[in-house]
Order: C-alpha cells, then structure tokens, then sequence
C-alpha cells in the first residue's frame, strides 16, 4: 500500500506540473476530479494485478499468469475510464478529449489502459519480490536461530554434566567385558549423532532412528526395567526426513516430566498413524515434584516444522497417554 500511494503521488504531482492549466485558471473541483480518476484508474490496476500475483493456481504459472494480470486489470481500466468519461467528460489536466468515436481514438484508450496497467503490474511485482525476499531472509535467519537453540537445548539435556555422570557412573558399575565395550560403542555413536547435527536441518527417519537406538541403550542401563521404549515403523517411511534430534527431544521430554520406577515403569512407543505422521506416545504419569525446565523442547520442534515445510505438530494429553505426532517429510 506504502508503494501505491507514492506511485500516486508522483503520476499526481507530475501531471499537476506539467499540465496546460496555470494558477489563474486552477479549478479546485476539477482537480479533485482529476485526482479521483487518477486515483480509481490506479487502484484497479494495482488490485488486479495484486490478487493474480499473490494467489497461486496450478493452471497459472510463469508468463501465462503475468500476461492474465495485465490484460485483466489493462480491461477494467478500459472500461473504468469509459464510464468516468461518459460520467465527467471534461478533463482538467488534458489539452483536448479523445473520445470514442474513432478506432485510432479506441487505440490511444486502450494503450494507455495498458500502460498503467503495466506500470502498476511493474511496481506491485517489484514491491511484492521485495517483500517475499525479506520475509524469506527473515525466515532463514529465525530457522538458524531455532537450529542453534535446538542444538544447545540437546547438548544441555543429553551432554550435560548430570547426563555425563549418570553415563560414567553407569560405566563404573559395569565390569569390564562386552557389555562394557557395548555401552561405550553406543555411547560414542550418540556423541557422533549429536557433534554432526550442525551440517544439516533435517534427517532421514532411518539415521534418526539409528541414533535414538543407541540413546536407548544408555537409557535402559541407566533405568534398566523401568524404561520400555518400542519402535514400530514401517520400512517404507525410513526415507522420509524429519527435524534433527526431534525424537530425542521428545523422549528426553518424556522422561523428564514422568514418574520412572521398578513399581511404574513408563513405557514409550515411537509408531506411525498415518503415511507421512509419527507420533511418540508415553504414559502420563506425572512426578509428584514437577521438574524445572524452560518448556523449549516441544516449541522448539514445533517453530522449525513452521518454518521448514509450514506445517505443525499435535500435541494431546487425555491424562491416560500423552503423544506428540510430528510430520514426516518427502525428501
């Protein structure tokens, strides 16, 4: 709206200058006419163009939709001027009239119905690509930030030092055989997962899950009986790409805000609703002495699917089971 109204007030002040009226023959009624014709012919190309531009169509793509927007708004012009000059036929800022009588008249209408209409075509499109540039700029600097504050939010859950003594605690009571060599191996591939999440937005479901498996592993020697986590996706959707290190925020959440015991072990599928869904499910079995935390986890996830493909996340808590189902994505 900011670029139209200047658009007007420069076609307004240029006319005005360079019009064959002087001071002494200046009409207030005639120039508000004037401006008001200016005014409407403007709008209408400036609308026109506007809707066709901004709203997609399979069946309007590349220079079909371009040449619709100014032939559209290049005929309402037209018509728009035939009835303001049918309406008020002086005109205050013109030397003579042309009217409508003859082709080469019809021709002078119809080129500058074209000419308006493609200047207001040039400069929505100039301001519109602007915009969208700026809002995408904007958009990727949002996602880098989330993108940190996800990596921060995972290394002070997962990598923080109450993580890393439950972990060496934990290898300190296992003797020193396979189950250790295995504890290590799995420990190193989570810090592997993690130390990589930098290099990209988003991750095949199949290394994702490969990487909670092991996250898995050091949970269950640390909770041993009293985490029971099940995975149940089909191999079909291994492919599809979700947020790095979403299901190990979700389980993290999980565990972080449930009661986890000999006597109530919680239990944590990790399945797929729907084709292009996966939904990670637990118990709802609140401590007793709510754990403090900054409740970034699931915001986080949920900013950068907003910000990734425009899509959300569902969240429900029916006080037996609380889930959260996030959308898988096609590479």
């Amino acid at each position: 709206m900011k670029s139209f109204l200047i658009l007007i007030t420069v076609l307004i002040m240029g006319a005005t200058l360079l019009g064959e009226q002087s001071s002494s023959k200046f009409q207030l009624g005639g120039f508000l006419i004037y401006i008001f014709r200016v005014t409407t012919t403007l709008l209408t190309g400036w609308l026109i163009n506007g809707y066709i531009l901004t709203h997609s169509s399979p069946q309007l793509v590349g220079f079909k939709r371009y040449a619709l927007a100014i032939a559209l708004s290049m005929a309402a012009i037209f018509v728009i001027n035939f009835v303001l000059d049918s309406l008020v036929p002086d005109h205050y800022m013109a030397k003579r009239e042309v009217g409508y009588e003859s082709f080469a008249e019809i021709q002078q209408h119809i080129g500058a119905s074209f000419f308006v209409s493609l200047i207001c075509y040039i400069v929505f499109y100039s301001t519109h690509t602007n915009t969208v540039l700026q809002d995408t700029k904007y958009k990727n600097e949002v996602l880098e930030q989330n993108h940190l504050r996800a990596q921060l939010i995972s290394l002070q859950q997962q990598i923080s030092p109450h993580f890393l003594f439950n972990s060496l605690s934990t290898l300190k009571t296992i003797a020193q055989d396979q189950p250790t060599k295995n504890y290590v191996v799995q420990l190193s591939s989570v810090y592997r997962y993690v130390l990589n999440f930098n290099e990209r937005y988003l991750t095949p479901l199949k290394e994702e899950l490969s990487f909670i498996k092991s996250y898995i592993y050091i949970l269950n020697e640390r909770f041993e009986e009293s985490l029971e986590v099940h995975i149940d996706i089909d191999e079909a959707q291994l492919e599809l790409l979700i947020p790095s290190l979403s299901l190990q925020l979700l389980i993290e959440n999980a565990i972080k805000h449930n009661t986890i015991s000999p006597e109530q072990p919680l239990h944590i599928s990790i399945f797929s609703p729907e084709p292009y869904s996966l939904r990670v499910e637990n118990d709802f079995q609140p401590k007793n002495i709510p754990e403090n935390g900054t409740g970034m986890g699931l915001k986080n996830i949920s900013e950068r699917y907003k910000l990734l493909a425009n899509r959300s996340i569902d969240i429900q808590n029916d006080q037996r089971k609380f889930s959260v189902t996030i959308p898988l994505l096609k590479p």
